[in-house]
Order: C-alpha cells, then sequence, then structure tokens
C-alpha cells in the first residue's frame, strides 16, 4: 500500500506539474492538436492546502510537512481520510513523515468505525447519477415518458453516462488492495448483522449458517492468507457489507451513500479478479444478485438492468434454470434446495425490475418447479463435514463448526422463508406471463373483457393460495408484526406491494380494439391495497422504506395512476350521487387522500435530490390537475 501512495504521490505530481514553456507551431508540427486532458479518476489522497498549491504532500496525520512549514492548517478530503483508515496494514502517519513500524489498529479504534461515524464530503448537485427510467406503457394512466434527468443522454435509456462503480483500484494492486480496504471487524460485525435484519428477509438466498461459518473462518485469517482468498467470497462480502451500510442511520444521506459506494466498488473489483464472466459458481451469482439490487437502492436503475443481463446469461450458464434432480441428481438436498432458492432470486429480481421499467424479461426458460423447493430439512450436512457414502459423517476437528459451533443448522424461520419464497414465485411466474411478456412489444394485457376477467379471477386465485399471514393488511396485524415478527412484515409488506401493484396495471389497462376499458373502481382500489403496504412500511419500518428504490417507485406509480384518474373523473361512481361532485363519493376520496399521502411520504424521503425532485414535481403536477 505504501508502495502505492509513492507511486500514486509521484503521479499527481506529475499531473500537477507546469508544463515547460515552447513554441505553438513547434508542437502543432511535433505532437498534432492538443489532446483532451482526461478527468482524473481517482481520489486525491494529498491535503487540500498542497492540492491548491500544487506542491507535493507527503500526507503526514495530523499535518503535513509542507503545511507545517508554511504554517498553513492541514485538511484531508473526507474520502482520503476513508481510505486511509481502511488501510489496515498501516498506522496513522506522524508531522515528521511516514512511519515505517506498521501495527493492526485494534478492533475498538474509532478510525475504523466509518460505516458510522466518517463524515464523508457532501457531493454537489450535478455529481448525482441519474436515476431510473421510464417507458411508455399500454394505458394512458400510467408511467409514461417521464423524464428523470437533466444530464447528457446516454446510448441507453436515456440516462447519464457516468459509471455506477467508482473506480478505487490501480491494474497491479490484485486482491490485496482489496483486502486492505476492509473494515474492521465489529464494523463488519454490524454491517453483516443489518443485512440479515434488513434485506435477507426479503431476498432469503444466502444460507445464513453456511455464510457465516465462511465468514468466521475468513476474519480468523493472517493478513497474508487473507490476500490470496476466494475473491469471490470477498466480493459477497463486500456486497454485503454495501447493503448493510445502505440501511444503517447515519446523519446524512450523502454520506452513507458514498461509504456504501465504496464498498461495492470493491465487490466489483474482486468479480473481476475473480474472472466472473468466464466462470461462475453459487456465491458469484449471490453477489451479482446482490449488486443489483444494490444499484437500484443507488438510483442506478438502468444500470441494475444492464448488470442483471450478464447475471442471467452466467445462471444460463450454470443451469441454474435447471431442474437439480435432472441437472445435478448427485448433488446433496441442501445443494438443491440452495440452487432453487437463487434461481427464485434472479427470477423474482428480473421480473419485477421488468415490471417497473417496462422492458423485455430474460429469465424465461427454466424447468424448476416451485413445488421442488419443499419443507424437507433432513438431509443437511453441518459445514465442515463430509460423507464417507455410508451413514456415518466424516467431522474435520478443524472446522469452524466445531471450533466456534452454531446451534442451528437451520434459523427458526426457514420453512417461513420456503412459504415466501413459494408465494413469490408462484407470482414472478404469473407476472411475467400475463404483464412482462405483453409489455415488452407493446401489446395489450387482454383482448377482451372477458379474458380481462379471466386473468384478474387468476389473481385472485392465486391471492387465495397465499399463507394469510403473508397477506394480511389489517392494522392490528401488522402492528403486532412489528413487535413480534419484523422478518415476517417485511415479507408481508413486500409480497402485498408487489402483488396489488400488478394488479392495478391489469386494471388500468386499456385496448379499444378489444373493447376493454380502465376499471376505474378497480384500479383506485388496487392502488390503494398497495400504497397501504407502503403507508406500513413507513410506519412502521422507516429506514428501510427510504432505502428501497424498488418500493418508493411502485408506490410513486401507484399514486401517479390514482391522481390521473381522478383528475379525468366529473362525476361520483355511484348511481346514486349523480350529478354532485366527485367530492361527495367517499371512495374517490379516499383515493385522493392516499394520493396526497404517498406525495407528502415522498417528500420526506432522503437520497439523490435529482430523483425525489422528480417525483415529487411530475406527482405534484398531476394532483393539481384534480379540479375538485
Amino acid at each position: 500500500m505504501e508502495l502505492d501512495a509513492k507511486a500514486a504521490s509521484r503521479d499527481l505530481a506529475a499531473r500537477n506539474a507546469p508544463s515547460p514553456p515552447h513554441d505553438a507551431h513547434a508542437h502543432d508540427l511535433h505532437h498534432g492538436p492538443p489532446k483532451k486532458r482526461q478527468k482524473r479518476n481517482k481520489p486525491t489522497l494529498s491535503c487540500e492546502e498542497c492540492v491548491e498549491r500544487k506542491t507535493k504532500c507527503d500526507r503526514g496525520r495530523p499535518q503535513c510537512v509542507a503545511c507545517a512549514k508554511r504554517q498553513s492548517e492541514c485538511r484531508y478530503s473526507d474520502v482520503a481520510n476513508l481510505i486511509m483508515s481502511a488501510d489496515r496494514g498501516a498506522t496513522p502517519r506522524s508531522s515528521t513523515g511516514r512511519s515505517r513500524n506498521h501495527s493492526k489498529p485494534s478492533l475498538g479504534d474509532e478510525t475504523h468505525a466509518f460505516p458510522l461515524q466518517v463524515q464523508v464530503p457532501t457531493p454537489k448537485s450535478q455529481q448525482y447519477r441519474s436515476v431510473s427510467l421510464s417507458s411508455s406503457s399500454s394505458s394512458p394512466f400510467l408511467l409514461s415518458n417521464i423524464p428523470y434527468s437533466n444530464h447528457t443522454p446516454s446510448p441507453f435509456f436515456g440516462l447519464g453516462s457516468e459509471h455506477p462503480f467508482a473506480n478505487y483500484w490501480t491494474s497491479r494492486g490484485g486482491l490485496s488492495e482489496v483486502i486492505g480496504v476492509l473494515p474492521a471487524k465489529d464494523q463488519a460485525d454490524i454491517l453483516v448483522a443489518k443485512y440479515f435484519d434488513a434485506v435477507d428477509p426479503v431476498y432469503p438466498m444466502v444460507h445464513r449458517r453456511n455464510f457465516y461459518a465462511d465468514y468466521e473462518r475468513f476474519w480468523s485469517l493472517p493478513l497474508p492468507e487473507k490476500q490470496v482468498a476466494d475473491p469471490v467470497l470477498v466480493a459477497l462480502h463486500f456486497v454485503i457489507y454495501a447493503m448493510g451500510t445502505q440501511f444503517i442511520h447515519t446523519p446524512s444521506d450523502q454520506e452513507r451513500a458514498q461509504i456504501a459506494e465504496f464498498y461495492v466498488s470493491a465487490s466489483q473489483q474482486a468479480l473481476r479478479l475473480s474472472s466472473y464472466l468466464s466462470r461462475a459458481s453459487v456465491r458469484t451469482l449471490q453477489a451479482m444478485v446482490l449488486i443489483c439490487y444494490f444499484l437500484m437502492n443507488d438510483n442506478h436503475a438502468s444500470d441494475a438492468w444492464s448488470f442483471g443481463g450478464v447475471l442471467i446469461r452466467q445462471a444460463y450458464a450454470m443451469g441454474l434454470h435447471r431442474d437439480p434432480d435432472i441437472f445435478s441428481p448427485r448433488c446433496s438436498l441442501s445443494d438443491k434446495q440452495q440452487r432453487r432458492k437463487l434461481w427464485q432470486a434472479v427470477l423474482f429480481q428480473d421480473t419485477f425490475l421488468t415490471v417497473l421499467l417496462k422492458l423485455p424479461p430474460t429469465a424465461t426458460f427454466s424447468d424448476v418447479r416451485v413445488e421442488s423447493l419443499t419443507d424437507e430439512l433432513d438431509d443437511y450436512v453441518a459445514n465442515g463435514t463430509s460423507s464417507n457414502g455410508t451413514t456415518d459423517t466424516i467431522i474435520n476437528p478443524m472446522s469452524i463448526s466445531n471450533i466456534a459451533p452454531m446451534s442451528d443448522a437451520f434459523p427458526e424461520y426457514e420453512l417461513s422463508d420456503r412459504q415466501y419464497i413459494r408465494s413469490m414465485w408462484h407470482m414472478a411466474n404469473l407476472v411475467q406471463r400475463s404483464v412482462c411478456t405483453p409489455r415488452s412489444l407493446n401489446n395489450p394485457l387482454t383482448t377482451s373483457p372477458r379474458d380481462k376477467a379471466h386473468l384478474i379471477s387468476q389473481y385472485h386465485d392465486l391471492l387465495q393460495s397465499f399463507p394469510i399471514i403473508l397477506t394480511a393488511s389489517d392494522d392490528t396485524v401488522v402492528m403486532n408484526l412489528a413487535s413480534t415478527n419484523p422478518r415476517l412484515l417485511r415479507q408481508n409488506l413486500f409480497l402485498r406491494s408487489n402483488f396489488w401493484h400488478c394488479v392495478m396495471i391489469l386494471q388500468a389497462d386499456e385496448n379499444e380494439m378489444g373493447g376493454v376499458f380502465c376499471d376505474v373502481k378497480g384500479a383506485l382500489d388496487a392502488a390503494s391495497m398497495a400504497l397501504q403496504a407502503f403507508f406500513h412500511f413507513w410506519e412502521y419500518l422507516r429506514v428501510d422504506a427510504g432505502v428501497w428504490w424498488v418500493f418508493q417507485h411502485r408506490a410513486f406509480e401507484e399514486a401517479l395512476l390514482m391522481a390521473r384518474i381522478l383528475s379525468t373523473q366529473e362525476r361520483p361512481l355511484t348511481s346514486r350521487n349523480l350529478g354532485l361532485s366527485p367530492a361527495s363519493d367517499p371512495f374517490l376520496m379516499t383515493a385522493k387522500d392516499d394520493a396526497r399521502k404517498t406525495l407528502d411520504i415522498l417528500d420526506l424521503v432522503g437520497g439523490a435530490p435529482e430523483l425525489q425532485k422528480t417525483r415529487t414535481e411530475v406527482l405534484r403536477t398531476a394532483f393539481s390537475d384534480i379540479l375538485w
């Protein structure tokens, strides 16, 4: 790391050195037209005073030598402090120069508490990258061609062209460079715990016990062995740190976002070092699924879409879309179940991102049956053990399972998780067929009123097949879940939001040639049910509600549809109130209140100001068109 820092210092000095005087004609003759200077893509590690004066900085802490001689204030950017504090192999540098004695800081060292305590610089408004996209839908009431950005368009989706992964890495640093920015173990523990608290309930695809076994084993390794560890394991760790950071409460949303982006950049670099484009494993795909969700939460939905295309192809290449009983019959039951869970996560992500972006689904080929994810747990083989082909088990006495045993091979919520996975899987299959596929070609969702009624009936039949606790929307039940089982509450909210959002799309669908028109009452009712899940989310899990882009964007589309429908209403829906104002209809007034409440919440949601401003402006404009 010290050699890299010296090299970076020399490079910075060379870049900032003044050019010698020369004859302009000679320059044109020998060098051709001057080349456009490329924008620096690495953070500046020198102090701000030396950068301003373009002088060499030894980067000493708390004061560099140059500032000491000038008797000027020596300040470093918070990104420079972040990278410095993450250098686990080096002690803070003194004002007399760079220390040559390196020692590991203790786990309680506050310099390593940056997921919770580090102050990161506030980005300028133009540094926010473009957020999401929207394209036309099959209904005039749905989101249609709303500009999300004023940035220079990119070739894809009309969005900004800045790369989603910040570049902190050199071409020769290798995995050692990524290992060098690991957080302190106590901070990593906090972030992993937050991931399993906030993310794993919604997308349960990482086996908790196996992950912790590998995690503790990795952290028990000395530094030289960490530096030659499996880069895919390191990538999975870092993206989990990144996801966990997104749900950590910090005084500044920008601070949290920049730290999380730093971690996901490390994860992506570790994947690159593993040659993930030509090699794939369960861990690789788990990391890629989480990177996609991170990008969505970080307001890079189109980047998530593009990255998800690579994910789908790698899943196909692994045979993840094939029934494990056919494709890998010799695998243990636990391995087969893990493959099924992971395929469901890939399918679900692709399907519901497709719903929001109105683009073609890609996870369309599979023979993995939902029912094959059974509740059977008997065949589980603990980490660190192997079978000798008999009923006996060979135990490795040096495995982490025996050094630091965990009592539960499967957590107590494993079976309820499987119910949730199967429910979401069934829904994804129906949504992909009935919504994603026709909309990808801009076709109507239904061909006749009878066809529409039949399809909506299929959705309601599916709803009846779900466990009652996953569909309950009563305030008392939800409040009880919030206090006794937050994991199940998260699953309940995500299932309800996704389900009713898709029903809303069907109810609002129009096909004039087939005589299909928007069912105003049905669409408003479904949108209200979907928004109720969002309101519960905001009330009981406010930090989570402020992070999940997919949930916020669904709520935005639901409120926007409501506002657009209500703006066209000139009379109450009930016949006995004909001739009166729509305001006399309690159902319409409730819908109007729901749209207003959503606008009020989105005004409070943090994140990129550009996204927040655009959402609220569009929704406020639509709401102002309601003239009663």
